[in-house]
């Protein structure tokens, strides 16, 4: 009898942009480090991410379910299913179909419902992609929002600053009343200092708060959310798991300021990759 491999697998589904540090160019080797499979889902092909001035664009739409239909012809099977940025209402419908059909007992589904930042939905997404968004994070186990897509999940009034406790938590739980067992709310600023809100179903939300290092750049959020999942399929504790992740980007962001990385060009994570493998 073939023994079980010991090895866990996630399905990262996101786009690939081939410049700047961002999406799967991200996850691969980051959740690599972490020692576990990264089966990438692309979305679509870039060659560099849309913060920059021009780029070539493939959308992937009519093929993702041809290429699941191979996935569930060959009866894989994965630990984690991971979710990044989706283009579409219809790739929201065929992820969501896709965690149907591969999800086990044994399965973690982890949503980065990236649809906007600093108070604003991205421009590709629509009322109605907000609203099939909701629909996706009621299949997740984790569920990691920026708190901009926080206030968009669950319809507040987003503001930069000035939200108490009582708020955040409030928010956490509504969204894990949507169904996910967890909700991570990143990057709530307060005063010098940037917090994480971490809630667990039948558990008291927690706050771990870090000073603000170095530059805002694009990509952290990948990086972050790639460790989330990482972790989450090896059984690492939810808070143990979101400081690690924090304290990974946080250095990540020093280094490249260090380095004069140019802000577009995101986070050198590479410099600092061997703390995740020796970890």
């Amino acid at each position: 009898m073939t023994k079980e491999s010991k090895q866990k697998k996630i399905a990262a589904i996101h786009d690939l942009s081939g410049y700047g540090r961002c999406s799967l160019t991200v996850a691969i080797p980051v959740i690599s480090a972490l020692k576990v499979q990264c089966c990438p889902v692309p979305t679509s092909i870039l060659s560099n991410h849309t913060g920059f001035p021009t780029c070539f664009f493939d959308d992937y739409t009519d093929k993702m379910p041809l290429y699941l239909e191979q996935w569930k012809k060959l009866n894989l099977d994965f630990d984690g299913i991971f979710t990044g940025f989706l283009g579409s209402e219809a790739q929201i419908d065929i992820v969501t179909d896709m965690i149907r059909n591969f999800k086990t007992e044994k399965t973690m589904v982890i949503i980065d419902p990236i649809m906007g930042d600093n108070g604003k939905a991205y421009q590709t997404y629509t009322k109605e992609m907000c609203s099939r968004m909701r629909t996706l994070v009621e299949s997740g186990d984790i569920v990691t929002p920026n708190l901009t897509e926080a206030c968009i999940l669950t319809g507040r009034q987003y503001r930069q600053t000035g939200w108490t406790r009582k708020e955040l938590a409030d928010m956490a739980q509504e969204i894990i009343s949507m169904g996910p067992g967890s909700a991570v709310i990143t990057g709530v600023r307060e005063g010098a200092f940037v917090t994480n809100v971490v809630a667990e179903k039948g558990l008291e939300v927690t706050y771990l708060k870090s000073l603000k290092a170095g530059n805002d750049r694009p990509g952290t959020g990948d990086v972050f959310a790639s460790i989330v999942a990482a972790q989450a399929v090896k059984g690492v504790p939810l808070l143990k798991n979101v400081r690690k992740a924090a304290d990974f980007v946080k250095k990540s962001i020093l280094v490249s300021d260090e380095r004069n990385v140019p802000i577009e060009n995101g986070v050198c994570f590479e410099e600092i990759l061997s703390l995740l493998i020796r970890q």
